[in-house]
């Protein structure tokens, strides 16, 4: 009896060995490489220059973003851009300032013309709040005449080339929708512990050569930094849409 029972288990562990060694193999080879995301980096693309630059506007949903918005504001007006930019801050019921805080941020940055404060509206059913604000934003006065909207977060430091790069790719590729998924910090022990693996599994769902590949129907894209086509907004029906979701990002990718 006690040889049968060891026999057992150990028969129950290789069969456990084996599942996780094909797992893995799968993953690491079928799995659209996920693993080498630097292949796919925008900074390795090449650079180059519009005979018309596309009119932007930035939009910025913040709610309680005092630490960090003056910075991202900062960011996004001094882009290296040579079409016309606007930025719109929808301050989403904060209680620590952050609209005025963007408002300094863009005087002290001489761009106060540029860049417009929308107070939120009170969230109405079947919205989250982030994509109402996004939403109120894509309905302002200056976006009206916008040819693409780049969507990004209220704690983001964008690179001066970050909206020319992502606008020349969208121009030469003819894409609807560009996506960068920004750097992220991982000071705090809790940061370090969770953040890595999230990103692991991010992009082990979200392949970025799947993403890519217009041959792939996998769609994926990362909601701090998303710039998309006005007419490909319009084509889905608006945010409207996908008013209810969570992961507000991906169901963009998949609805564009």
């Amino acid at each position: 009896m006690g040889i049968r029972t060891e026999w057992g288990v150990n028969s129950l562990a290789l069969i456990l060995a084996i599942v996780s060694l094909l797992i893995w193999v799968t993953l690491t080879f079928l799995r659209g490489a996920f693993w080498q995301f630097l292949e796919f980096d925008d900074d390795l693309s090449r650079q180059e220059t519009l005979a018309c630059w596309p009119r932007v506007v930035t939009i910025v949903p913040a709610r309680d973003e005092a630490e960090t918005i003056g910075r991202t504001v900062d960011s996004l007006v001094k882009q290296d851009y040579a079409g016309e930019l606007c930025v719109v801050v929808v301050d989403d019921h904060s209680e620590d300032g952050t609209g005025q805080l963007a408002l300094e941020s863009a005087e002290r940055a001489g761009a106060r013309p540029r860049v417009l404060i929308v107070r939120g509206a009170a969230l109405e059913g079947g919205w989250t709040g982030k994509l109402l604000a996004m939403q109120q934003g894509v309905e302002s006065g200056v976006a009206r005449e916008a040819d693409f909207f780049w969507f990004t977060d209220a704690d983001i430091e964008h690179a001066p080339d970050t909206l020319r790069r992502i606008v020349q790719r969208a121009e030469r590729d003819k894409l609807d929708l560009v996506s960068l998924m920004a750097l992220s910090q991982v000071n705090s022990f809790p940061e370090r512990l969770l953040i890595p693996p999230f990103l692991y599994f991010f992009l082990k769902l979200y392949p970025p050569s799947w993403i890519a590949s217009r041959t792939r129907k996998t769609a994926g894209a990362a909601g701090g930094c998303i710039l998309l086509r006005r007419t490909a907004l319009e084509r889905i029906g608006g945010l409207a849409a996908i008013r209810g979701e969570v992961i507000d990002d991906c169901t963009m990718a998949r609805a564009v």
